[in-house]
Formats: structure tokens, sequence, C-alpha cells
């Protein structure tokens, strides 16, 4: 197998440093990228800083067009993309496709919106006083991204901050930085001025000085993660000795309801989905499905035989709906997770054997809230079925977390959904649908320990957008002094 060497980025290491990303299914080398360090990181910033003078002062069409341009950038480098996440985390192709599928049309939205950034004349009180409220770029944008949704997530990350006039630093995944730096390629290619857009990829055990340099740095003004609620703490207290605002887009654990009157197999399919669209390793995926006693017994039997069809096999053949986790460290974390669940009482449902990072399908039933399977994220292929009494129980159970990102409500009766999805915390909520669900134009986030802060559409504008008042005197000052 080829070796794809990047160390082509924007900003390369300084010292010519590399570091080596592991294909997690053979273990032989998938990408060669630049190591930076806390200065290459600097100078990132320092490059996007000295970039604000062009980019933030062209006007929204010509911003429109060239976001434009980079979206079709993008989709042409559709088999570059679908051979990084193969290589990078074991992706499927299918996957790859989605991800490329979803992150051009958040371009195209961003693009969409650079018409829409606009302000407004408020009445003032002073005779001849005209008060304006305008937004205005913020400055350097940091975008901090994951690996489990490598384009998409590293595309809402810069899109909507270049559509608003800022200039950007991607900070890439460990995990996929080729991934990572092709986005940054397409942007290149869509003609944006030199130092527009910009990336930083660094060895893990740099991670927290290339991080923090960056957070540091004076011409950061906004900055956005989306990854663990344990580092977006870190994120957040870092960022708050500079008052910098954050958008955080962090863990979930999140629960799909079955209500007493649901239809069972539009249920079955959407949790099926939610549960193990990419082998679980979705900040929405379903992680507990939380069915009334009435409905119950039905509702695992329909769903054990649907699980049972979602084999696992290497991504590479393109012969199975499951791939591979990202490291054997997930394989780990899923495995005690479920020997814990049923060690207290749980039924194995489904399950199997694992090999390497092709795990299976995993379906605890019967699991509890004092066991781990019910508070811990597992970020992998397994669901817990946890058994509620009645309405209000089901509730109570899906609340019963740290997080709040997504839910999911089942039942023939709309209202009655309408009425659960307003009582459950969550930034998300779909009413007999998947909780894996986003689009461009959504306010996409979380509450609790899921984070803060809106990604997409006209949320995305006044993350990325700075406020101001400006009035302008048209008539003589009359002042008590």
């Amino acid at each position: 197998m080829d070796v794809t060497t990047e160390i082509d980025s924007r900003v390369a290491a300084a010292a010519g440093r590399v570091f080596e990303r592991l294909n997690p299914i053979d273990g032989t080398v998938a990408t060669v990228a630049a190591a930076s360090t806390a200065a290459d990181a600097r100078a990132a910033a320092d490059a996007a800083e000295a970039a604000m003078a062009t980019w933030s002062v062209l006007g929204p069409n010509a911003r429109r067009g060239r976001l434009m341009k980079a979206a079709d950038a993008l989709e042409a480098k559709a088999g570059d993309f679908v051979d990084a996440m193969m290589r990078e985390i074991g992706a499927t192709e299918g996957w790859a496709r989605f991800n490329l599928m979803l992150a051009a049309g958040m371009v195209r939205e961003a693009a969409a919106m650079t018409t829409q950034i606009v302000g407004e004349v408020i009445p003032s009180d002073k005779p001849g006083c005209i008060a304006m409220a305008i937004r205005e770029p913020a400055g350097v944008v940091l975008g901090i991204a994951p690996w489990n949704a490598p384009i998409i997530l590293g595309v809402r990350a810069i899109a909507m901050p270049l559509a608003c006039g800022n200039t950007v630093v991607l900070k890439a995944s460990e995990q996929c930085p080729r991934t990572h730096s092709l986005i940054v390629e397409a942007f290149a290619e869509a003609g944006l001025p030199e130092g527009s857009v910009n990336i930083v990829t660094n060895a893990p055990e740099d991670a927290g000085e290339v991080v923090g340099a960056l957070i540091d740095h004076p011409a950061v003004r906004r900055i956005n993660f989306t990854g663990s609620t344990a580092v977006g703490r870190i994120i957040a207290k870092r960022a708050a000795e500079h008052l910098k605002p954050v958008l955080l887009e962090l863990g979930g654990k999140a629960p799909l309801l079955v209500l007493d009157d649901a239809d069972l197999d539009e249920a079955v399919k959407a949790a099926a989905f939610g549960a193990f669209m990419n082998q679980g390793q979705i900040c929405m995926s379903t992680e507990r499905i939380i069915v009334l006693d009435a409905v119950a017994d039905d509702f695992v039997a329909r769903f054990a035989a649907k699980v049972a069809t979602l084999t696992v096999g290497d991504p590479r053949n393109g012969a199975t709906p499951l791939g591979a986790v990202v490291d054997q460290k997930t394989v780990e974390h899923v495995t005690a997770l479920v020997d814990d669940a049923v060690a207290a009482g749980g039924r194995l449902v489904n399950g199997g054997d694992t090999a390497g990072v092709l795990m299976p399908a995993h379906v605890v039933d019967g699991v509890t809230p004092a066991m781990k399977l019910f508070r811990e994220e597992s970020f992998g292929p397994v669901v817990a079925i946890v058994r509620a009494r009645d309405e209000d129980h089901a509730i109570e159970l899906a609340n019963d977390t740290e997080y709040g990102l997504a839910a999911a409500v089942f039942t023939r009766d709309t209202a009655r959904g309408l009425r659960v999805a307003r009582r459950i915390k969550s930034g998300i909520c779909h009413i007999n649908g998947p909780t894996v669900h986003d689009e461009a134009q959504m306010p996409f986030g979380g509450v609790k320990g899921s984070g803060y802060g809106r990604f997409g559409g006209k949320a995305g504008i006044d993350a990325f957008t700075e406020l101001r008042w400006i009035t302008i005197e048209t008539q003589p000052g009359h002042f008590p002094i």
C-alpha cells in the first residue's frame, strides 16, 4: 500500500518533523503528516491574521463565489477522500461519500448566507440620531475538528466563519490529518486569498501545547470545538482566561423513546440506523433505547432481528453495513461497558466476537441507571435497551444524564410526541425520526454536558460575528455641560 505523505500543509512544521497515522485495520502507515509545534501554530494564526485585510473586505457575492467553487473542489476530490478515510479511520465508502455530500452542502449553505449577515436601524430617543446595529467579522477563528465525521465536521468548523468574513485556522485531528488537509486544499484551489484557511497537523503528544498556543494567540477571536466533553471543558477554561467566546459541540448519550402507541417497525429502523451508523461513532448516535413496558418485548424481538442483519467486515471490501471502529481502545471500552451491564443483570441480545477493530453490533436489554452502559458515552457499536413503566418514567430516564445533544420520540400521536419532546432536555429532538439527523441550515448543538452555542444557518452568523452599535448624528448636539 502506498503511503500518503502530507507535509505540504499551508503552514508545515518548521523543523521538518513528521508523525505517522497508522491504519487501524492492518497497522500499516496510512499517512505521514507534519508534526507542528506551538511555534508553527502561532505562525498559522499570524498568516490568518494577515489575510483578514483581504478576505474580510470582499463583498458578500465575491465570498459566495469563492465558497461555491470550494464546494465543487471538495466534490472533485471524492476518490481521495474515500481513500483517506478508509486508511486513516477504517471508514466505509458509504460513510465517506455521505460525509462529502453533506459537507459540500454545508459550504453551499454558508455561501448562501453571505447576503444574510444583516443588521438593523434602531429607533433612538436622541433627536437626529440614527442608531444602527451591524454585524462584522470577529477575526481569526480557530476550528478544532474530530475524526469521526471528518469531512462534515472539518468543513463545519470553517465554512460559516469564512462566509462571515473571518479567516480560519483548522486544527486537524491527529487521527485523520490527510482527510482534513484535503479540505484545506480544496479551499485553496477555489481561489481564496493566501492565509484565509490554514491547517495545523500535530503529533498526538503535542496536542495540548499546540491547541494552547492557538487559543492564546491574540488574533484568535472565536473558537469552535467538536469532541469530547472532557476536552471541551479544558478548552473552555483556557479560552475563558482570555474572555474568548467558544462554541462547543461535545459528547452525547442520545435517548430514543418508544411509547406504547409507536409504530414499532419504524422505531426499529430508526433505532438501528441511529445506533449503528458508522459503528455508533457519531455524537448523535442512539445510545439508549427507552421503551415502555407495554411494548418492550415486541420491540426487542423485532429490533434483535434487524440488528442481526447488520454484519461487520473489512470496509475496504465494501460488502457489509458495519466497518471498523477507530482503534483498539474503542473495542476495549465497549467491551467493558457490555461486561459491566451483563454482570449487573443485563441480557446480551446481540453481540459476537471481535476481530481486531472489526466489532459486531451489540445490544443489551434490561439496562438500568446503575450500570455504566446507561451513563457513559460508548461511542461504539453498542446500544442499551432501558424499560420504562410509563411515559413520565421514560422522560425521567431520558433526562437522567449529564448530556443533552440529540433525542427522539416515537408515537402515532403527534401532539403527544411534541409534548414529550418539549420535556426532554436536549438541544435537538426528533419525533418519529432517528437521533442521527443533520442538515446544514439547522441550528445544531446541545445543552448541559453536550456543550453550548449553535452551528448552522443564522445561528452560525450569530456565533461568528461581532454585533456593533454605531450612531450617526444629523443635528447639532445639545449637552448639559
